[in-house]
């Protein structure tokens, strides 16, 4: 596949460029999205937002270039008041982040985008951006809206973290730590903290069994409640070369669907129309 010259930045475009590239079939937003949140004490605030950027990036640089998908400026603020204890945490409140999508959405749709995809690295904000596309397309029937989550669908992640982790390592614990020392290992501190449910039922408030943090019955959790660090996973065996895998699956992954859904004509002009 033939690589881009430039960014596929969409705000790095001239007016009469970006009025030509939504008329083109299958004119695709994509907008990145992070948080601005307490990763522990040993990965940047920015973890999330740098991890939707850089993955993203590397995969549009990939797509063959007559493909019309670009990418908008990431959205660094999110939806995180279960950090908010934790110095350095900035959280929009949920109606804002809702009215934010709804807004920005309704104006892509306007300019003739036939689809936006939401491209989120944060999973405290995944259901809040479901349920954003789901009133987003209701607002604007003429545009196909697709909410993903980074770290959702990867099979191989099943073969390069243990159950533990990816059932219970939520946050900055071995998958977050590692795919940091992959793409910016001068932003990874020297700790490699163990905190959460990965320690005993005494040191953290956890539920009854049956209930998790996530999965068939979730309750709703802040991090104080499980953290003193603010990880909740197990960050000790986090190398450079494991994060090297995560980043090959993860691009690898998101190539895949995005040229599955470029190379298609879904959703056909008839059905957006109606």
């Amino acid at each position: 596949m033939s690589k881009t010259s430039q960014p596929r930045r969409f705000d790095y475009l001239s007016w009469p460029k970006a009025e030509e590239a939504v008329k083109r079939d299958g004119s695709t937003l994509v907008w990145p999205f992070g948080a601005c949140e307490q990763h522990g004490p040993h990965l940047p605030l920015a973890t999330d937002n740098l991890f939707a950027e850089k993955i993203l990036t590397k995969v549009l640089d990939r797509l063959p270039k007559d493909f019309p998908i670009w990418m908008l400026p990431s959205q660094p603020l999110g939806f995180s008041p279960e950090h908010s204890a934790f110095p350095g945490t900035f959280s929009l409140s949920a109606q804002l982040l809702l009215n934010l999508v709804m807004e920005v959405g309704q104006q892509a749709s306007s300019l003739g985008f036939r689809r936006l995809l939401f491209f989120n690295a944060h999973g405290g904000q995944i259901g809040l951006l479901q349920a954003a596309a789901r009133q987003l397309k209701v607002n604007c029937p003429s545009m196909a809206v697709l909410p993903c989550f980074l770290w959702s669908g990867v099979e191989p992640l099943k073969e390069l973290l243990p159950r533990q982790e990816r059932e219970a390592g939520l946050h900055a614990g071995l998958g977050e730590t590692s795919l940091m020392l992959s793409l910016a290992p001068e932003l990874v501190g020297p700790e490699r903290p163990m905190d959460g449910e990965h320690l005993s039922s005494e040191a953290v408030a956890t539920p009854p069994s049956g209930w998790s943090l996530e999965g068939a019955a979730p309750w709703a959790w802040l991090t104080e409640d499980l953290s003193e660090s603010g990880v909740i996973g197990d960050s000790r065996a986090s190398t450079s070369s494991l994060g090297e895998e995560l980043e090959k699956a993860l691009v690898e992954h998101w190539l895949s669907l995005l040229i599955s859904l470029m190379e298609s004509k879904w959703p056909p002009v008839e059905q957006l129309k109606g």
